[in-house]
């Protein structure tokens, strides 16, 4: 009886071109995850070129003055892509991976981004997560709207209850034939990705997997639900439609509106004021009470005292970790704003299924919001680590010849937050038993 359903359901034409379609796209979507892997890579090798060179060069031309020398030279800090990031790009492609930074002001510099085309971005990319959250759920419901109603309205239901000693059996050999057909599909789209995207075996694509699997089921146990209320086709097609639009599209859109507006965050381009505005004033305050601000943050250059001169560089990049300094509390409130809105999306989207396989996806792949803060946090610890390393030698004037400036290198900042599989599996889980358990009480009414 299986092997004769599953050839009815793929003999059928429409049920080949969804599968074709659907794994096209996912090809499709691989392929684009290639390009932005390979985009990664060229930005990567292209900075640590750009930097050996850049610092070689300006040690060559201000041999005079490691100060002036350090005002220019930048170090780079990259957020590290994994291979599996290439299936959920996430805020990969609006926020930098590359972190280029001289030691004077952070804040300044914290938002500079290579431009981008503001269509692109709008549109942003179709990888393999935009394929299973938004594609997958529009094959299985058209595969499984009308599974029994049409038999019902072409009048040989009646003939398939008299020959099926459990007509409930029945359906469920319909559903798994799907079922199956999908998720053949998504691990041959898997599969082909690790070769193309050269993704490891290892717990992250275990979980990204198992992840997927889930959401297709979670859409299966909707379309059991609805099959099970033995409505018309017209009426299925309808509410199954109504859903997708309301968990993939006006649910998302809603909850964003509710957290920008619950979570409102200053903006970067206020933060950078703040910072340069309590700079450059520093040009017309007492150059000592600049100087004790300066040794109060940092006590152990209290040994450094002002130079009798006009200009030293002792004071301006104090007056340069001022402007740090003073607009701290603007840059506080940004990054705990941020964190309250990615720790409320989270809380909310363990409600809503989509969402939550959206966020997960992204957080498997280090592409999210998370790992974003957590970036932008090493940028501050890095950018630290070179002020405190070459603050000594700016004040004392070493001689620029007498460092080794060919030893620094492009550094890598590496995500490895644990991944949590009962964060991960337990919501969808949840739902598809709950669907499946109301769908089972309906057909069991039904058919009793």
């Amino acid at each position: 009886m299986l092997a004769l359903l599953f050839k009815n359901f793929i003999r059928s034409k429409g049920t080949k071109i969804g599968l074709l379609f659907l794994f096209l796209i996912g090809f499709i979507s691989l392929l684009i995850g290639k390009q932005f892997q390979e985009k990664q890579t060229k930005n990567i090798a292209e900075a640590a070129e750009y930097q050996k060179e850049h610092i070689a060069r300006n040690a060559a031309f201000h041999k005079d003055e490691i100060g002036l020398l350090l005002y220019y030279v930048k170090f780079s800090l990259v957020n590290k892509t994994f291979p599996i990031n290439s299936l959920a790009i996430g805020q990969r492609d609006v926020n930098p991976s590359i972190q280029s930074v001289t030691i004077r002001g952070l804040e300044g510099q914290k938002y500079d981004s290579e431009l981008n085309n503001p269509s692109n971005l709008l549109l942003g990319n179709i990888d393999f997560s935009f394929v299973l959250v938004y594609l997958f759920p529009l094959l299985i419901i058209a595969f499984t709207y009308n599974i029994v109603s049409e038999e019902k309205e072409s009048g040989t239901w009646k003939i398939v209850a008299t020959q099926t000693d459990n007509t409930f059996s029945y359906i469920i050999k319909l559903f798994y034939i799907r079922i199956l057909s999908l998720i053949a599909l998504l691990t041959i789209v898997i599969f082909i990705a690790i070769f193309i995207l050269d993704i490891p075996f290892n717990k992250s694509l275990f979980t990204f997997y198992i992840l997927s699997i889930l959401y297709i089921l979670f859409w299966f146990s909707v379309c059991f639900f609805i099959v099970s209320l033995q409505k018309n086709s017209n009426f299925n097609a309808v509410i199954l439609l109504t859903i997708w639009l309301f968990l993939i599209i006006i649910l998302p859109a809603t909850i964003n509106t509710y957290i920008v507006n619950k979570y409102p965050v200053p903006e970067a381009l206020e933060l950078t004021l703040k910072q340069r505005n309590a700079y450059h004033e520093k040009w017309d305050m007492d150059k000592q009470t600049t100087l004790d601000k300066f040794y109060k943050h940092y006590p152990q250059f209290k040994s450094y005292p002002l130079p009798d001169k006009e200009f030293s560089w002792l004071w301006y990049y104090a007056m340069q970790q001022m402007g740090d300094d003073e607009s701290a509390i603007q840059s506080k409130e940004l990054e705990t704003k941020l964190t309250q809105r990615n720790q409320a999306s989270q809380r909310i989207a363990q409600f809503i299924p989509t969402l939550h396989t959206q966020i997960q996806l992204n957080e498997i792949a280090k592409s999210d919001l998370g790992n974003q803060l957590l970036f932008m946090q090493k940028t501050k610890d890095f950018h630290e680590k070179m002020r405190l390393y070459f603050y000594p030698k700016i004040f004392d004037n070493t001689p620029v010849e007498k460092e080794n400036w060919s030893k620094f290198k492009v550094e890598t900042f590496s995500d490895e937050s644990s991944i949590s599989f009962v964060k991960a599996f337990l919501p969808l889980l949840i739902f598809n038993l709950l669907l499946i358990g109301f769908g089972y009480t309906n057909f069991k009414r039904n058919f009793s």
